[in-house]
């Protein structure tokens, strides 16, 4: 293990906290809130200055393995959430420390299950920490470090497979640290492309910012108690298209950049991801109508198409409390939030890649047996599936299977009603954020135990870093030299 280079890392990104601590802090002087202007300032020059001592020198052994990478990514992505969960104590927003970490974590990992009751009265600075934790998360910090510190490109792709999600992470240019710099590109444009929108809707310049960051982020915290039900249908229809286009594959936007539309187009994923969205809205919609919660179709069709792409993406916004639809509507729910959004996309869940490896493999299996002899493969986007490549992501449902089981076990200890227990875990192993009962869309996680928030806070960080550098820290091996 690589000790001196994982120091380095993250005395990097403790640098890097530090500038992005600055945003908050001129958010602060804007809305002359000077008291968390001085907390961000102080926060902003600690990191900075101690990151900046610490990796004057760099390791003389600068090479990083698969090992170290999902170490370094696992340990980066705790170390920073404990770091940003500082602002929320220091100004006396959420004073209790854990509770504060389940809300930064939260934030992070574009989860956006909340401890707090009413967001209306937060000041707008830490308001606007709490929505960019979404927009710093959905990409992945390591991502950003890649894009802006010069690294070892051939040391530097697996801390891009640790950090990025889905079953095969490659570059999509020759050199990792331009594959990251073109994918913020990507983000960036998508962030400012919704905020403009946003404001032409009408929506104010300060919801627009805050609310994209949660979007493109696919993470879900909102600014105001009512969530988007607050905003016009033109404004939640905006929200809808972004959520859309976020939980796609960022590849399939670099395609189309570089106009290469038929590769774009040619991803089984990103067709079966849109093609499901629609027609769960649709079935949704005539359910929702049908059942009277609805009475006027074209918003049944709105609502359920909001609810879709949110809860598909992992985002977790909501225009109506889904938790009074009927049964089939939320079961629905609850299926698309397990299988999530596409790989390489800010999207958490299990994703649709998987899905479609799992589903074609055990089609292979059934052909198998009955005709023994035939040599079958999985194939996706046309090209065959090495075999590496489906053994992992069977040993990843192995995985999430036992963690989510696991969870639930501890969780239930809160003896709290079924839905509320399960959905619980589902909604942070999958970064979705609400689920159901004391969790829904209108509820939140204030009254769970500091123990069921610990194996919650777990759940969010093995499901945003795909399970296996959490898991690959617990070993005790993993810290042997």
């Amino acid at each position: 293990m690589n000790y001196s280079m994982i120091r380095f890392i993250l005395f990097r990104l403790l640098r890097i906290m530090g500038t992005l601590f600055t945003l908050p802090l001129i958010v602060a002087l804007v809305y002359k809130e000077y008291d968390s202007a001085i907390s961000f300032l102080i926060l902003a020059a600690v990191c900075f200055v101690v990151g900046t001592i610490f990796t004057i020198k760099k390791p003389a052994n600068r090479v990083i393995y698969a090992k170290e990478g999902f170490a370094i990514t696992a340990v980066a992505w705790i170390a920073v959430s404990m770091m940003g969960a500082v602002p929320f104590v220091i100004t006396g927003t959420i004073p209790n420390y854990i509770d504060a970490l389940f809300e930064t974590v939260s934030g992070f990992t574009t989860t956006g299950g909340s401890i707090l009751t009413t967001v209306d009265n937060i000041e707008k600075s830490v308001q606007f920490w709490r929505t960019f934790t979404h927009w710093i998360g959905g990409m992945g910090v390591l991502v950003f470090l890649l894009a802006v510190v010069p690294m070892a490109d051939g040391y530097s792709m697996h801390l891009m497979r640790a950090e990025s999600p889905g079953p095969v992470v490659g570059k999509i240019v020759p050199k990792v640290k331009d594959t990251a710099k073109i994918l913020y590109i990507i983000y960036f444009g998508i962030t400012v492309t919704e905020i403009v929108c946003l404001i032409i809707s009408g929506m104010p310049i300060y919801d627009a910012i805050t609310i994209s960051f949660s979007t493109v982020g696919t993470g879900g915290f909102a600014v105001r108690d009512t969530g988007m039900m607050g905003y016009s249908l033109v404004s939640q229809a905006i929200i809808i298209l972004f959520m859309a286009l976020c939980g796609i594959n960022f590849t399939v936007y670099y395609f189309l950049l570089n106009r290469k539309p038929k590769e774009a187009f040619a991803i089984d994923e990103v067709k079966f991801y849109l093609g499901t969205m629609l027609i769960s809205a649709g079935i949704i919609a005539f359910n929702v109508y049908r059942s009277g919660c609805v009475t006027d179709p074209r918003l049944a069709f709105h609502h359920s198409l909001f609810s879709v792409a949110s809860i598909m993406t992992t985002t977790g916004f909501c225009t109506l409390d889904f938790d009074t639809w009927p049964m089939l509507s939320k079961l629905m729910l609850v299926v698309l939030s397990l299988i999530g959004a596409c790989a390489g996309s800010t999207g958490g869940g299990f994703k649709f890649s998987r899905a479609l490896i799992v589903i074609r493999n055990a089609r292979n299996e059934l052909n198998f047996i009955v005709h023994p002899k035939a040599v079958k493969r999985v194939y996706m986007d046309g090209h065959s599936v090495e075999g590496t490549t489906v053994k992992s992501v069977t040993a990843y449902l192995g995985i999430y299977v036992i963690t989510f089981i696991a969870s639930t076990l501890i969780v239930a200890l809160d003896n709290f009603d079924f839905q509320t227990t399960v959905t619980s875990v589902v909604a942070t192993l999958n970064n979705i954020g609400p689920g159901l009962g004391m969790v829904g869309p209108t509820g939140n996680y204030s009254q769970f135990s500091y123990l069921s928030k610990l194996v919650l806070m777990f759940d969010m960080l093995a499901g945003r870093l795909e399970l296996l550098p959490i898991f690959v820290i617990l070993k005790p091996k993993t810290w042997r030299r």
